[in-house]
């Protein structure tokens, strides 16, 4: 019977793995460095746990969430030229596309730009005729792995860029990234996450590639998933063609873990690990998103993604005389921490010279104080002050004036926490906490979701029950039982500056996975 499940999570230090029982129950985990090639992690991660249980046929499923997608982009390495395709002229020559983008990310990405007859109004009325034509010879003229095609207003219709991918499929046999699946409004971030998305495909297939082998390899029948960025889960067929859904998957994953570890569905959670803290906060158990622009890599974009605040705090934090990191010695803590006989103070040194010691490291303490001058020790205490007032500062930027609710600690570096911090009801220490991240992309639902504009009249009942449908049919294509899935999320704001009544409509369904 395959009923345990597998959470996998790449982290910028360590890449954690757990073993979830059919009751949801930890049964094992693991924590191993994160390595530069990051799969050879993945599978020092996953051997590990695999060694802790019996029978390896009861493994049903693997859940990945992963750095692939965001470390491509920040270093500009793996990523696929494009043909960037804008459908609007002539009403959005004035900014081209792209123009925004930094310049060794333009050069590394773009293969050519084309602003091209098409789009539509607000309304629905065409901006202008779609001129398939000009599309032709602005790809007959370049040599692109992928293209992305972005249409004015394309959420609320998305039939001039449906008709181009028809196209571009049809006639040069090119992967097509779609802006009406992947942004909201907005043109130029929308625009901006469409050339992302397809910029990262022959990335979305090396990560696939190395789970499916990497389970093979053990001889494991199980179902692969991909974390995305809101704390759900994808296929591996849909993470291919939205790889940019992957990126923020990380701090999600805490977010989900913590909130079913802790049993606490409305918290902020802060995630410490060894190079930096993310704090975010539960609504309903789920991360509450982010309302304004995410930057990736020095571009705007407007997919949705977790509300966090990332601040230069971990474990590994080097600390000096008169300051505090940013720096940090990462995986390499263990052979350079003072409290592993190394010779860089860091900030676990100074939790633990405070006295807040992790789970099983009771002797650290005995074995750092036993050849510590006054000197370190007031640097190491100094250390623990500013860090304190950095999580509280972040805190109460989070939390915007609320104090009722708790504080959620999770990461391999939650013990850096105190106990009692302003501004937070209470301080919550769940089990397994230091693979919270893991546990998180092991419990996940699969989600679908659709952003668009529809008419404030009597039809609008009817154009919401649509939405949904269409919002119940994305989960079920990104893995989702069909008889399990609900609406989690409608939101309606009416456009009150259109000279025709109109409301935005966001509908976000979510519902188990298939088995």
């Amino acid at each position: 019977m395959a009923d345990l499940h597998i959470g996998i999570d790449v982290g910028g230090t360590n890449t954690d793995a757990v073993v979830l029982d059919a009751g949801g129950r930890v049964i094992a985990k693991a924590k191993r460095p994160t390595t530069p090639e990051v799969t050879d992690g993945l599978r020092a991660a996953l051997d590990a746990v695999l060694e802790m249980i019996e029978d390896r046929a009861r493994v049903g499923r693997v859940m990945l969430g992963t750095t692939h997608a965001t470390n491509a982009i920040l270093e500009r390495r793996g990523l696929g030229r494009v043909a960037v395709v804008r459908l609007g002229a002539p009403a959005t020559t004035s900014v081209p596309p792209l123009s925004d983008w930094p310049d060794d990310l333009r050069k590394a990405v773009s293969a050519g730009e084309a602003i091209v007859p098409g789009g539509h109004y607000v309304d629905g009325r065409e901006i202008s005729p779609l001129d398939l034509d000009a599309v032709r010879r602005f790809l007959d003229g370049v040599r692109a792995d992928a293209v992305a095609v972005t249409s004015v207003f394309s959420p609320a219709d998305d039939g001039h860029e449906r008709r181009v991918a028809e196209l571009v499929r049809a006639e040069y046999g090119l992967p097509v990234s779609v802006s009406c699946e992947i942004g909201s409004l907005g043109l130029l971030e929308r625009e901006n996450a469409t050339v992302l998305n397809a910029a990262l495909y022959g990335v979305a297939g090396h990560v696939t590639e190395a789970l499916v082998t990497a389970l093979a390899e053990r001889g494991l029948g199980a179902r692969p998933y991909l974390a995305q960025n809101d704390g759900t889960l994808m296929t591996l067929e849909h993470a291919a063609r939205l790889p940019v859904a992957t990126i923020g998957s990380g701090p999600a994953n805490s977010l989900r873990g913590a909130a079913y570890l802790s049993g606490v569905a409305d918290a902020v959670v802060v995630d410490v690990g060894g190079t930096s803290t993310d704090l975010g906060v539960l609504a309903g158990g789920f991360p509450r998103e982010s309302a304004a622009a995410v930057e990736i890599g020095g571009v705007l974009t407007n997919f949705r993604m977790p509300d966090i605040l990332a601040i230069a705090l971990g474990g590994g934090t080097v600390v000096r005389p008169h300051g505090l990191g940013p720096d940090s010695v990462g995986y390499r803590i263990r052979s350079e921490a003072l409290v592993f006989g190394g010779a860089t103070a860091t900030m676990t040194d100074a939790a633990v010279a405070a006295g807040r010691v992790p789970p099983g490291g009771d002797d650290w303490r005995d074995r750092l104080m036993g050849d510590m001058s006054e000197e370190k020790a007031d640097i190491l205490e100094s250390a623990v002050t500013r860090a304190d007032e950095m999580v509280i500062d972040a805190v109460d930027r989070m939390t915007l004036g609320r104090s009722d609710r708790p504080l959620v600690a999770v990461g391999g570096g939650a013990f850096l926490l105190p106990d009692h911090l302003p501004g937070v009801s209470r301080v919550i220490r769940p089990e397994h906490a230091e693979v919270a991240n893991a546990v998180g992309a092991a419990i996940a639902l699969a989600s679908g979701r659709v952003d668009t504009i529809l008419p404030a009249g009597d039809s609008r009942a009817d154009a919401i029950e649509s939405a949904k449908e269409e919002a119940r049919a994305r989960a079920v294509a990104a893995g989702a039982d069909p008889a399990g899935v609900e609406i989690v999320d409608l939101l309606e704001v009416p456009l009150s500056y259109l000279s025709e009544p109109a409301v935005r409509v966001h509908v976000k369904a979510a519902g188990p996975l298939a088995r």
